[in-house]
């Protein structure tokens, strides 16, 4: 089963003990790395393009539910959406 990643409109939510903050993600990329390597023969990672990405799973960190995670609407994000810009 694979669930969608959160967006700038939603969130997760653990669907049997109400979560919103924490939780474990299972997921595959396919990525370009550019390593930069330095004399000694260290490298280090400058640049990532990533070229696909699957959340595989998401495991609830309150109760250990698997699959259990549903996207919701972020708080305040049908009035950014229906009529523009919050105001704040």
């Amino acid at each position: 089963m694979t669930i969608a990643a959160p967006t700038a409109e939603t969130r997760w939510r653990c669907t049997l003990c109400g979560n919103l903050t924490r939780f474990d993600v299972t997921r595959s990329s396919r990525v370009i790395d550019f390593l930069h390597f330095d004399l000694s023969g260290d490298s280090k990672v400058e640049e990532t393009q990533v070229l696909a990405e699957t959340i595989e799973s998401v495991r609830c960190r309150w109760c250990n539910a698997v699959d259990q995670v549903e996207l919701v609407a972020r708080p305040g994000a049908e009035e950014t959406t229906e009529g523009g810009p919050a105001q704040g």
